[in-house]
């Protein structure tokens, strides 16, 4: 029995080495060292994501062992706990039926955040132009380096609030979910309505249908587009204030707005499905989620019938709002 327990204790301490906890990788990439000391050999290399375990550590290094059973000395700066990791993993397992809002492309290396915020913790970090799909907006406060008070300042003035900016949660390729700043993405808005910003800035968009164009014989199928904007400025008390309907002149051969709406309190996600209407048929159809004062958010249903949008009412729904009729662009 003595001998089955000396057996035993190599596999326990692992290869003399107890385990004092797991960590990940933050870095996109990290270099392993033989020794924590002015002169080392490099050892080996992990990369952004990958487990590790954590043998010993050393003021500013950890001792760690890779899957692999590679062992080097790493920058502690570099590894983040299990906890974080378990954070996105419950992040991105609350949000795996989110229904994305919009494509977006990252205009710079940008870090996967387990909350909004700069300072937040964050494992996961993307790179320049890849590709993530948007699924809700959250703000919060901005980093100001402190600045004097100036000195012949009125007694009794009101201080400004604090600066706020946007953060969208976003699913990357391989189905990670967490924030980015909202200016590293670059919502990818096809450039045939882009040009129809108008100043405003596109928080969302959806491809209700598609409808047949025949031009000088040829023929191509050509999308209608639910869009989504607001005001081109962070911390907006609201996700979105407009809505514009983009229907596809078959004669013309050209995008006109079939339908806006202004001054919504409008709260992401915006829903976009198809109902069958009996005599109409089966149409596209998409649903608003609306804030009023007393922060109530309310669910606004409306149908496509090119090029005629309308609110589809439930039994008893009342609206005071009349649809704007079609407009050309």
């Amino acid at each position: 029995m003595l001998l089955a327990a000396s057996l035993a204790l190599p596999a326990c301490t692992r290869r003399g080495h107890r385990v004092l906890e797991v960590a990940y990788v933050s870095a996109p990439q990290a270099s392993l060292r033989d020794q924590v000391a002015a002169i080392y050999n490099r050892v080996g290399n992990v990369k952004n994501g990958e487990r590790v375990e954590v043998l010993d550590r050393d003021r500013r290094f950890a001792r760690v062992r890779t899957d692999s059973g590679m062992e080097g000395w790493i920058e502690q700066r570099y590894l983040v706990d299990q906890k974080i990791f378990d954070s996105l993993q419950k992040l991105t397992q609350d949000n795996k039926d989110d229904p994305v809002q919009a494509p977006g492309i990252l205009r710079n290396d940008t870090n996967l955040h387990v909350t909004p915020g700069r300072e937040t913790e964050h494992l996961y970090q993307l790179t320049s132009g890849a590709k993530v799909s948007i699924l809700k907006r959250g703000t919060a406060e901005k980093q100001l380096a402190a600045a004097p008070k100036p000195a012949a300042a009125k007694s009794g003035a009101k201080e400004s609030g604090p600066v706020l900016e946007d953060w969208w949660l976003v699913r990357d390729a391989n189905g990670r979910v967490g924030w980015v700043l909202a200016r590293m993405v670059d919502v990818d808005v096809p450039l045939e309505v882009a040009q129809y910003a108008e100043g405003q800035r596109f928080v969302a968009f959806f491809v209700l249908n598609e409808v047949q164009d025949t031009d000088k014989g040829v023929q191509r199928k050509v999308s209608q587009y639910l869009c989504v904007v607001t005001e081109p400025h962070d911390g907006l008390p609201y996700d979105y204030d407009q809505v514009r309907v983009f229907t596809w002149n078959a004669k013309k051969h050209r995008y006109e707005t079939a339908y806006r709406e202004h001054k919504l309190n409008g709260v992401l996600p915006v829903t976009v499905t198809t109902e069958n209407f009996d005599k109409e048929g089966t149409l596209p159809v998409f649903v608003l989620r609306v804030k009023d004062d007393a922060g109530n958010i309310s669910e606004r249903k409306y149908k496509l019938n090119t090029p005629i949008v309308r609110r589809v009412l439930a039994p008893g729904e009342q609206t005071a709002r009349t649809p704007v009729k079609h407009r050309q662009r």
